[in-house]
């Protein structure tokens, strides 16, 4: 009989296997390991949904300071441009946010409160349009539109995509502030 040594190997190798399959040792590295990139992708998806809350909640605080200036008319009658405003406005972000690059301001004064346009200026490419933003505080009892935007760069893409709305994985965070101003200067 010829012997090819097969039924020798065979034994040998299933009980090589049998003892590999049973070693329990790494188990929890192994399963760490599959379990550690979607897990940390969806923590730091979350987290950083909480802080696009906090920014948009920091704005809307320091879109309301810095437009009482405006409304009471302290602005008008010191002489504030769009810089004082913006200066105003930056002061009141906490140091949170780069008020130089990314930070657009708006503000106009209105015929009616039926007239307030507070949609999103984002072009059909998905990038930020200021074409019209103008600083106008409008004088006494006028009604006027404040309305700042941010431009969020993303740190967690693949997890935030679906809060993508300008192109480079960017979200445009904004805040507004519409009111009739008090009759000052009277």
């Amino acid at each position: 009989m010829f012997n090819t040594g097969i039924g020798i190997i065979t034994p040998r190798i299933m009980r090589t296997w049998k003892a590999y399959a049973e070693d329990r040792r790494g188990v929890a590295a192994v399963e760490f390991a599959m379990v550690a990139a979607p897990f940390f992708l969806l923590l730091f998806g979350l987290l950083e949904v909480c802080v696009l809350f906090i920014v948009s909640t920091i704005m809307e605080h320091a879109v309301a300071d810095a437009s009482r200036q405006i409304r009471t008319g302290q602005a008008q009658e010191s002489g504030f441009n769009e810089q004082n405003f913006r200066t105003s406005v930056c002061d009141r972000l906490m140091d949170m946010l780069d008020c130089d690059a990314k930070l657009h301001i708006d503000v106009k004064s209105l015929d009616g409160f039926s007239s307030v346009k507070i949609d999103t200026p984002i072009d059909a490419d998905g990038n930020f349009d200021d074409d019209g933003f103008t600083y106008d505080p409008g004088g006494p009892n006028e009604i006027v539109a404040v309305r700042i935007f941010y431009e969020w760069s993303l740190m967690t893409p693949l997890m935030t995509a679906p809060l993508a709305n300008m192109e480079g994985s960017k979200y445009l965070v904004q805040a507004n502030a519409v009111f009739r101003n008090e009759p000052f200067g009277d």
